[in-house]
């Protein structure tokens, strides 16, 4: 079984969990979207909950029997904006083919590429499927700014993540044909 393992969303899972007094606000857990992968294959959504972690997170794989999945974990810990987009941000994974090639080494040029070109089809489809807004990408922005400072990132890495979801929201393309010019230049490369 090949592991994917999305290095925002997993860093955050281990990074931070919240001290004794504090009592962190739950959300609505929203229903995933579909997903379907680069193979055609309906991903599947599972969730888990517990734990000490207080922030959501979310992992894109294939389980033993090859089914694709991606694992929603506490998302009762982050608005609804940002559920959807680290949902989208999984499926990303499955629909570009990560998840079925081997992981490049965590925060290598190749991972963070993935990484950002998980989080951009993300925002399209959040742009073009549900209608964001300026103030939806905004909580979604400001949710991300938020989780990955409680875990500590330096502020390098947050604003250049926020400033590449914000790009990719004014990006004229939609989510289908950036998949597919992902697609052709890593054809292309190989």
């Amino acid at each position: 079984m090949k592991l994917v393992v999305p290095a925002f969303f997993v860093i955050l899972t281990f990074g931070f969990s919240a001290s004794a007094q504090e009592k962190p606000k739950q959300y609505k857990i929203v229903e995933p979207p579909k997903c379907t992968n680069n193979k055609g294959e309906m991903v599947e959504f599972r969730e888990r909950t517990g734990g000490r972690l207080k922030v959501a997170a979310g992992m894109a794989n294939r389980d033993g029997e090859g089914t694709p999945f991606v694992l929603r974990m506490n998302y009762a810990f982050s608005p609804m904006q940002f559920q959807k987009f680290i949902d989208r941000h999984e499926c990303a994974h499955h629909q570009t083919g990560d998840v079925d090639q081997p992981h490049p080494p965590r925060n290598s040029p190749e991972h963070l590429m993935n990484e950002s070109v998980s989080d951009c089809i993300a925002i399209l489809r959040l742009r073009d499927e549900e209608n964001y807004d300026a103030e939806q990408l905004e909580a979604v922005t400001s949710a991300m700014r938020n989780d990955m400072a409680k875990i500590g990132f330096p502020e390098i890495s947050i604003s250049s993540r926020i400033s590449n979801v914000e790009n990719c929201y004014t990006r004229n393309v939609s989510p289908a044909d950036f998949i597919k010019i992902v697609k052709n230049r890593r054809a292309e490369e190989q």
